[in-house]
C-alpha cells in the first residue's frame, strides 16, 4: 500500500490537498470496480466476472485507489505474453469525486514502479479521448521517454464500423 497527497491541478475547482491509498485489488473489489467503470464513459465496460478476474488474476498490473475507504480509481493491465517487459494498460477509471487530481497518472506511475522488469507501456486510445492523451504524453514526459503511435485496431477491418479506431501508443524503454 502506498499513500499519496494528491493536489488539485491548477484548473480544478476543489484545491483541497487529499491523502489517496494506492493499493493491489483484490477479489472483493470486483463488483466496486465493476461500477466504478460504468460510471466512467466513454469507457467501455466489461462483465463482472472480467473484473473480478482483473483484480484476482492480473492483480500485479493493476492498482485501485482509494479516498476514505471508497474506491475512487482502478487502473488493469498486464505484461504482453511476448514481451514480459511490457505492461498493457487495458483500462483507466477515475470516478467523477477524484478528477483533477493527476490521479490517473500517480497510479500510472505506482504500476510501472513496481517492478523494475517492466520498460515498456502499451495502452490503445481512440482519437477522441482527449483525456487519456493528455494523460500518456505526460506519464512519457515524466519517464522522460518517447511516445509512438499506430493503429492498433481499425474501425472498419477489426470493429466493423461499430467502434472507432484503436490506437497502439508505446511509450519506452524507461527505468
Amino acid at each position: 500500500m502506498n499513500q499519496i497527497l494528491a493536489e488539485a491541478t491548477p484548473d480544478a475547482k476543489d484545491k483541497s490537498q487529499r491523502i489517496i491509498t494506492l493499493r493491489k485489488p483484490n477479489p472483493e473489489d470486483g463488483s466496486v470496480v465493476n461500477a466504478l467503470v460504468e460510471r466512467c464513459k466513454p469507457l467501455d465496460t466489461n462483465s463482472m466476472y472480467c473484473n473480478l478476474l482483473q483484480c484476482s488474476h492480473f492483480r500485479d498490473t493493476a492498482v485501485i485507489a482509494e479516498e476514505n475507504g471508497e474506491v475512487v480509481g482502478f487502473i488493469s493491465g498486464y505484461l504482453l505474453p511476448e514481451q514480459s517487459d511490457t505492461l498493457f494498460v487495458w483500462q483507466v477509471a477515475v470516478g467523477e469525486q477524484a478528477r483533477g487530481l493527476g490521479l490517473a497518472s500517480k497510479m500510472l506511475l505506482e504500476l510501472t514502479g513496481r517492478s523494475s522488469k517492466i520498460r515498456h507501456l502499451h495502452t490503445s486510445i481512440t482519437r477522441g479521448n482527449d483525456a487519456s492523451w493528455n494523460t500518456f504524453k505526460r506519464l512519457a514526459k515524466t519517464l522522460n521517454s518517447p511516445l509512438n503511435e499506430r493503429v492498433m485496431f481499425d474501425k472498419e477491418q477489426h470493429f466493423g464500423g461499430q467502434h472507432d479506431t484503436e490506437m497502439l501508443v508505446h511509450i519506452g524503454p524507461f527505468n
